[in-house]
């Protein structure tokens, strides 16, 4: 009855999200989902937050929240905004922050949701084209006379190539474009790079996101935050308390503060999936797959010989799922999660199958 919906829902190309099967002994690596599990201690928390008090609202700041988190990277609790996952932080921001009289500028491949945003809330925009070797170029970014970017999204390392863009290149772009707004996606950064957050003070243009579904593990308790000047943070809390003021729950709430304080245990299973991914792109070589430097949980890979839908559909025969996107420049590669060391000796011997290796 789609004559019910308004102009704007006509108008929608939504974002499809990884495909979430229902398959027996399924080796799922399309998601970019943490292989290890959350740190202990946060299941603990969200153990000790479930009982007579879910009766009662919760607490609509998240100051708890907000206080690990600034004390974690050196900030005060006003530059840090939290929200439903790093999605929602970054819609509010789309709102809040991005909307100008001059085009949002992002990369041609790169999230696909910021087009999303940008048809939802009526964001004119420029997509930059990435280089031949798929990497963000600085100097695309750089204003030139009168043509200037209102402002600036991508994310870092970018996805769904996982290259990374060093932190003084970021800077770069970030301090030539002093009248505009740049956010930095970071939602892949632990995962072998340096995050811009500790920019944030020189740069009052600067706002940082990023989820705890990605390096923490907590894809299922959905929570993302943003750090920036305290100007930035304000716009985005008018946006979410216009919106939805209790965005976090107690139990999100609760485990999201024990990860952030359990840090050895992030920095292990962070260790854990670098280590993992090296191998995984060692032996992807080795069948001769063409795969992009990646800083982050998944790795973006290509067969010179081999059609990139086929490869899919070949694992899929097998009960293995990656992500395959039907994309100008990019519908030959597959993007595959770095899974558990099993998952991955799994995904490797079924491309040798499949391969004739």
């Amino acid at each position: 009855m789609s004559r019910y919906w308004s102009a704007v829902v006509h108008g929608l190309t939504p974002y499809v999200p990884g495909e979430q099967p229902k398959l027996d002994k399924l080796v799922k690596l399309n998601t970019n989902e943490h292989p290890c599990g959350p740190s202990p201690k946060a299941l603990e928390a969200i153990r000790a937050a479930t009982g007579d008090t879910l009766r009662l609202y919760p607490d609509p700041n998240a100051d708890a929240l907000k206080a690990a988190l600034a004390k974690r990277y050196r900030l005060q609790p006003e530059q840090i905004f939290v929200g439903n996952g790093s999605d929602e932080v970054l819609a509010h921001a789309f709102m809040a922050l991005l909307k100008h009289d001059r085009p949002l500028w992002f990369p041609d491949i790169t999230y696909s949701f910021y087009p999303v945003y940008c048809s939802l809330y009526d964001v004119e925009h420029r997509t930059i084209p990435l280089a031949e070797d798929y990497s963000i170029r600085v100097e695309d970014y750089l204003p030139r006379g009168d043509d200037r970017a209102g402002a600036l999204i991508f994310p870092n390392p970018n996805a769904p190539t996982g290259r990374l863009l060093a932190l003084a290149d970021v800077e770069r772009i970030v301090a030539a474009n002093p009248e505009a707004v740049v956010v930095i996606d970071e939602a892949y950064v632990d995962f072998g790079g340096d995050s811009a957050i500790a920019l944030v003070d020189r740069h009052p243009n600067l706002l940082v996101t990023h989820t705890f579904s990605k390096s923490r593990s907590l894809a299922g308790l959905r929570v993302g935050f943003a750090a920036g000047h305290a100007s930035l943070i304000e716009a985005l809390e008018r946006v979410k308390n216009s919106f939805n003021s209790y965005p976090l729950d107690r139990l999100a709430i609760a485990g999201a503060v024990a990860s952030v304080e359990d840090e050895d245990y992030f920095q292990e299973s962070c260790r854990k999936v670098i280590a993992t991914r090296e191998v995984l792109v060692s032996r992807m070589a080795a069948l001769g797959f063409e795969v992009l430097p990646s800083a982050a949980n998944f790795i973006f890979a290509r067969h010179p010989r081999r059609d990139g839908a086929e490869l899919a559909a070949e694992l899929r025969k097998r009960a293995i799922i990656v992500r395959h996107f039907r994309a100008p420049r990019i519908d030959q590669f597959l993007r595959i999660t770095v899974g558990t060391d099993e998952q991955c000796a799994i995904l490797v011997d079924a491309l040798k199958e499949i391969l004739g290796c």
